[in-house]
């Protein structure tokens, strides 16, 4: 069994902030209770969506760094947030803020998952991109490796940040699931070698990377913070690719032997006035 080296400790890093420098991360999943809505007043009903919308406001002063609201598709639940911030209580408070509000009430919290972004141990290093080029056929040291090399080393340091402080991209189209990597008899990732965990993550990017432009990607760590190991979230130019990716990269490997999927919540990038007007709530 390959651990991965224990983090040095880190230096003057705020306690609750990420030390590797990442952010926290909450996925939340709401539905209105019709029955206690019907109970409301009109004025109830209009104060409270005033305080819904300044609550769920991205731009406004007390929000995360980044907040994602969406119309879930589905009887899972009715809209769902994702919030990312260095600090867990900035994201939390926007939770306790919609509770607080006069529409507080008639909501219900169904599903939630904590995470962190994170820089994954399988992301190869320049040294390791140009290893592996040389094992898929390159010669080190051709024009060809120098410039494939060359050109890694120059968007890694973007990538590296978009793992760890993402901005969301421009698709509507979104979709949330949990996972775990296998701990079963025959099938335990975590007693691979490393060499061998890498191979088949290796294999599992190139499928992803056929969809560039297509469909984003963010993997969050939960491990010791909820009941699966990492979220997975992707975002589509379209639904129809979000199918697609997720069919394709079943078949990899590190998938098709190693993976287990929880709940899959699919759902529509949309402001705060339109969730309302969507779920009928005036």
């Amino acid at each position: 069994m390959s651990r991965p080296p224990m983090p040095s400790a880190p230096v003057d890093v705020h306690p609750l902030h990420p030390a590797a420098g990442g952010w926290h991360c909450s996925h939340l999943y709401y539905s209105f209770d019709r029955g206690v809505l019907s109970g409301m007043s009109a004025e109830q009903i209009s104060t409270g969506s005033q305080e819904f919308i300044a609550a769920l406001d991205a731009a406004g002063p007390d929000a995360p760094m980044r907040l994602q609201s969406s119309i879930i598709s589905g009887h899972k639940a009715d809209f769902g947030l994702m919030m990312m911030d260095p600090d867990p209580l900035k994201i939390d408070a926007v939770h306790q803020r919609l509770m607080a509000s006069k529409l507080g009430p008639a909501l219900k919290l169904g599903y939630s998952f904590v995470s962190v972004t994170e820089i994954s141990e399988y992301v190869p290093s320049v040294e390791q991109y140009g290893q592996r080029l040389v094992v898929e056929g390159e010669t080190e040291g051709s024009p060809s490796w120098t410039a494939k090399v060359k050109a890694y080393e120059g968007r890694l340091g973007a990538m590296n940040r978009q793992r760890l402080t993402p901005e969301f991209p421009p698709y509507r189209a979104t979709c949330f699931y949990p996972m775990n990597k296998k701990r079963k008899v025959g099938e335990n990732w975590f007693t691979l070698p490393k060499s061998e965990r890498n191979r088949m993550m290796s294999e599992h990017a190139r499928s992803g990377m056929a969809y560039a432009g297509k469909v984003s990607q963010l993997i969050t760590v939960a491990l010791g913070m909820d009941d699966w190991e990492w979220g997975v979230t992707l975002w589509g130019a379209n639904p129809e690719f979000l199918k697609d990716i997720v069919y394709q990269m079943r078949f990899d490997e590190a998938s098709a032997r190693f993976a287990e999927f929880g709940p899959f919540l699919i759902s529509y990038v949309s402001p705060a006035n339109s969730i309302l007007e969507h779920c009928r709530i005036r």
